[in-house]
């Protein structure tokens, strides 16, 4: 059941000892001509922060918030915007929390269906590609490597519609798509899969970055067959089964334009190397 509770729009500092192991930070622009309410997923899931502030204003007033936390522990705030200019700011300071994100024994068989824009049951995308392996593990890999070998990462060749089938026949596009794209193909092959909203230090050029999980031998493991940033180093944002559940900004009344975006996920000390093959946990 979702978790709601209101307060002020400047988030009260969170400290705690665990090493930081990363900074996060997010500037939003909006702007709406009448009246428009919102639901932003830009702040790291339950766990994660040890010090954090958001504030949210419109034409220098603070606006009130609603923050619901879900089973995955994603944190979402519903936001009424009035006319006019509204700014959106977060700084955060994150570890990774000692335990898995929550998850129930239902998720591999919701992660399994079909969704949106990953439609798993349509004959294309299991007739996408061939595989040799048998066993979950070597699947996902083998997937994960026939993405990141087929497909282009090109800003503006896809839009906020587009499924895993418009990306198959395009091969091109961001890691939206490409996410898309594996969750379709694992969940053809009877592997269960899921989308992640991160951090992601060490991404350029720096944005929200959407990668996989698949489930293998009863645990999530972080699948990104872009490659532009070290897996280990990942922080999360929200879980579902694709962009639909995922989007940092969701309109839920009137119009509301994105006027600019700025994300930064600066990691403390130096950057892990990746290998695609090895197995990576994301808390």
């Amino acid at each position: 059941m979702l978790s709601t509770r209101e307060h002020p729009a400047t988030l009260a500092a969170r400290v705690g000892r665990r090493r930081v192991r990363a900074s996060v930070a997010v500037e939003l622009s909006l702007q709406t001509e009448a009246d428009a309410e919102v639901v932003l997923s830009i702040v790291p899931a339950e766990g994660w922060a040890h010090d954090e502030t958001l504030s949210i204003s419109s034409n220098g007033r603070a606006l009130p918030v609603a923050e619901f936390a879900d089973a995955h522990g994603t944190r979402a705030h519903r936001v009424p915007l009035p006319a006019g200019k509204s700014v959106v700011s977060y700084r955060g300071s994150v570890s990774a929390p000692s335990t898995p994100a929550p998850s129930d024994d239902f998720d591999p068989v919701r992660y399994l269906r079909p969704s949106r824009y990953a439609p798993s049951d349509d004959p294309r995308v299991l007739e996408a590609v061939t595989l040799d392996s048998i066993s979950t593990r070597d699947r996902v890999r083998e997937i994960a490597h026939w993405v990141a070998e087929n497909l282009d990462y090109v800003s503006g060749v896809s839009g906020p519609t587009d499924t895993a089938l418009d990306t198959l026949r395009e091969r091109a596009g961001v890691c939206r798509d490409y996410a898309h794209v594996t969750i379709a193909l694992l969940r053809a092959r009877g592997v269960p899969a899921r989308l992640v909203s991160v951090f992601a230090p060490g991404l350029d050029p720096m944005d929200f970055h959407a990668v996989v999980e698949a489930f293998v031998e009863g645990r999530w493991e972080v699948v990104d067959a872009t490659r532009l940033a070290p897996r280990a180093h990942f922080v999360r944002i929200a879980t579902g089964r694709d962009a639909a559940d995922t989007a940092f900004l969701t309109t839920l009344s009137g119009s509301v334009a994105l006027e600019s975006v700025e994300v930064t996920a600066v990691a403390v000390g130096d950057l892990r190397p990746d290998d695609p093959d090895t197995a990576i946990l994301l808390r």
